[in-house]
């Protein structure tokens, strides 16, 4: 900053503390004022956050328990079939390459009220009478769900830097509480509304809710014009992509992006594939619905317990071994006996899955120095991370189809838990990007 601009006003100097959660800028005077508006309305803020969140699975978790009618209605092959589930994973991945953008170009709030209207779309897309459409619902699903995705953490570190971890159990608690009520409704509501096409649709009137509840925090925020760079006492500071800063030459950055990675690819091996492998080994397909309804039940324990205890912690290496020895257990057990002990399998993938993804969104904002820097790290490590996930299911599906058998698949997993501890261990240390 030069000499001239060494006189501030004292709005002026508290804009500059306020730093937008996208992109290393900062609000005008007036876009402080709005975001001061915005939090002195924290009950709306929290309502809007829960709704959100809800969505951030849902519409991936309806289609799991329905995978056999989709393939039975288009004649879909295994391999056909786990792109149905693939394809949104992978969308997952290229729409957290545009967030960062966007997030820098209309703000978080605006973003985030369009990406709900656009789940709600895709959500209608995928139910048109056409495989292509299936497939093109899943696009427009995964990008939505993937502006969420990155967007959210750096909101969080934004607007609730003394309680990141705490409201991060919150979202992710909220995410899984809906993928749960998901899972377990799919296969009722395709027999009260009559098909499946019914049962997946219903889901767009939970985003249209959540974008309403939303709409309070783009109209507080609109006065949020203005942005440059962000700044400190009375200079600039070098952001996330100045010299020396950018998140894609750190290693901790790397770290915790694999990590990120490795624990969705094995949590979208089970949204995808886990119903199935039940059925495979037969049980009714309501029973294995509710199976896997209760492993989205139980991930809401570790998603609100891990980031609770990742945040009290100097280091979070006992959480990383946890997780990935507690998912290990479960797939093992879903290898050598998946319908006697399905219960016991799904509760502890349950609590090691919730676990680990709480974790790994826990990592970003701990990992990450400020704001900024933890929107920057977010869209690294989903996608890079979803990217990865997106090779799961499909992969998944792939052995099984060449294979004939389960076993094959599984063992791959465990190879992951192996990798992801490995990784896990080094960006659980007590370091910032």
């Amino acid at each position: 900053m030069s000499g001239s601009d060494t006189r501030t006003t004292p709005a002026e100097a508290e804009a500059r503390l306020l730093v937008d959660a996208e992109a290393g800028v900062r609000p005008s005077a007036a876009g402080a004022a709005a975001r001061r508006a915005l939090l002195a309305h924290p009950a709306l803020l929290l309502v809007g956050i829960v709704l959100a969140s809800l969505n951030m699975r849902a519409a991936l978790a309806s289609v799991s328990p329905l995978v056999g009618e989709l393939a039975e209605t288009y004649g879909l092959s295994s391999a056909a079939s786990s792109l149905v589930t693939s394809v949104p994973v992978l969308f997952l991945g290229v729409g957290a390459l545009v967030a960062p953008w966007l997030g820098r170009r209309f703000g978080a709030e605006r973003v985030l009220f369009a990406a709900l209207l656009l789940l709600a779309a895709g959500i209608v897309v995928r139910v048109l009478p056409s495989a292509a459409a299936l497939y093109a619902g899943g696009v427009l699903v995964g990008t939505a769900i993937a502006l969420l995705n990155v967007l959210m953490p750096g909101l969080i570190k934004r607007d609730f830097p003394d309680r990141a971890a705490s409201m991060t159990s919150v979202y992710t608690g909220a995410m899984i509480a809906g993928a749960t009520v998901v899972a377990a409704s799919s296969v009722p509501l395709e027999r009260t509304l009559g098909g499946w096409q019914g049962s997946l649709a219903v889901w767009s009137l939970l985003a249209v809710v959540a974008a309403v509840a939303w709409l309070p925090q783009v109209l507080i925020a609109r006065g949020r014009t203005g942005h440059g760079l962000a700044t400190g006492r009375g200079g600039p500071v070098a952001g996330p992509a100045g010299p020396g800063r950018s998140v894609w030459r750190s290693a901790l950055a790397w770290q915790v992006t694999l990590f990120m990675g490795l624990q969705s690819l094995w949590s979208y091996v089970l949204i995808a594939w886990m119903p199935t492998i039940f059925t495979d080994h037969g049980m009714s397909r309501s029973t294995a619905g509710v199976v896997f309804a209760f492993n989205n039940l139980i991930q809401v324990a570790g998603a609100f317990a891990v980031p609770l205890l990742a945040g009290r912690m100097r280091g979070q290496r006992p959480l990383i071994v946890l997780v990935t020895t507690m998912v290990a257990a479960g797939y093992t057990g879903l290898m050598v006996a998946p319908v006697q002990g399905a219960w016991l399998w799904s509760a502890v993938l349950g609590v090691g899955q919730g676990g680990a993804v709480g974790l790994a969104l826990t990592l970003i904002v701990l990992r990450a120095g400020d704001a900024p820097t933890a929107a920057r790290l977010s869209g690294m490590a989903q996608t890079i991370g979803y990217l990865l996930a997106a090779v799961g299911p499909l992969a998944a599906g792939a052995l099984h189809q060449s294979t004939g058998s389960w076993t094959p698949p599984i063992v791959a997993v465990l190879g992951v838990c192996a990798a992801a501890l490995g990784v896990g261990l080094l960006a659980a240390r007590n370091r910032t990007v």
